[in-house]
């Protein structure tokens, strides 16, 4: 989803001002005054989930940051792990990953690979050298919106084109949370993805959320847990783990995947030209 949602509906008006002078012509000062008008909801539940952006932070405000480098890091309960630098830049959703260490990623090429998305081509290096394996270009053209969306998912969950169903207010532990379901309009037909979210009553923040990954065929749920870190106004969730759930957020025996951002840095100067080949 690469287009961004206008809640407000923005109204502009002009106060003039003319200047008590008998002895001189009257001149008119312009005051352009902009005003945001309150959000129009479609119902409850997307009334909660833009109440959560509002308080871990809007996409305008991670817009105004200009651009993210970070370090990303998966590890599987297998002990394989990948650790890659990333880097967004937030106009263009352009995207970059130098893999330093892929034991989950593209194993067949040992030793540094990058990955980017300039904003109109995917692309691959290995070692510095270009790869145009056309299987590998597939998981390049998986990994960078996929990352990027996991970076900006709390902020992009009020993209246009998307639906809101509240399902219910559970208790889980001490916290209660409403249950939100958010799902994306279909396309030709093709099945699209599910998020449940677990909004927590007393923070606004998702502490958990359920997932299904329709591009490898997954309907049955995983799910996510969430911590945040305030990283220069923002709330991120930093540190991740998931695993197969069903549908009542309740999870099999199975070991966590593990998933952590660190070294989070905002307004690094980068262009557009970073992200070429």
């Amino acid at each position: 989803m690469r287009i961004y949602l206008l809640l407000g509906i923005v109204s502009t008006f002009t106060i003039l001002s003319c200047k008590e002078n008998p002895s001189e012509k009257a001149t008119e000062s312009v005051v352009t005054v902009t005003e945001e008008a309150a959000p129009t909801f479609q119902n409850k539940a997307h009334q909660l989930v833009y109440d959560m952006t509002q308080k871990v932070g809007d996409y305008m405000q991670l817009r105004d940051k200009k651009d993210v480098v970070y370090t990303y890091s998966y590890k599987t309960p297998d002990g394989m792990e990948d650790v890659v630098k990333e880097q967004y830049l937030f106009d263009g959703e352009l995207s970059y990953g130098a893999y330093q260490k892929h034991e989950r990623t593209l194993t067949q090429y040992p030793g540094l690979i990058e990955q980017g998305y300039d904003g109109t081509t995917y692309w691959l290096k290995h070692e510095g050298v270009a790869i145009t394996d056309a299987e590998a270009l597939k998981k390049v053209a998986f990994n960078r919106p996929t990352n990027f969306y996991w970076f900006t998912m709390m902020q992009k969950l009020t993209d246009p084109g998307l639906q809101y169903e509240y399902i219910k207010e559970q208790k889980i532990g001490d916290a209660t949370y409403d249950v939100v379901k958010v799902s994306f309009e279909a396309k030709d037909n093709k099945p699209t993805d599910i998020y449940q979210l677990y909004i927590n009553k007393k923070t606004q923040l998702v502490d958990q959320f359920l997932f299904t990954v329709m591009d490898f065929g997954k309907a049955d749920p995983l799910l996510m847990e969430l911590e945040y870190e305030n990283i220069e106004g923002l709330l991120l969730p930093t540190k991740r783990r998931y695993k197969a759930s069903n549908w009542d957020a309740m999870v099999t025996a199975e070991p966590w995947i593990v998933v952590n951002w660190s070294n989070v840095k905002f307004n690094n100067g980068l262009q557009k030209a970073d992200f070429m080949q």
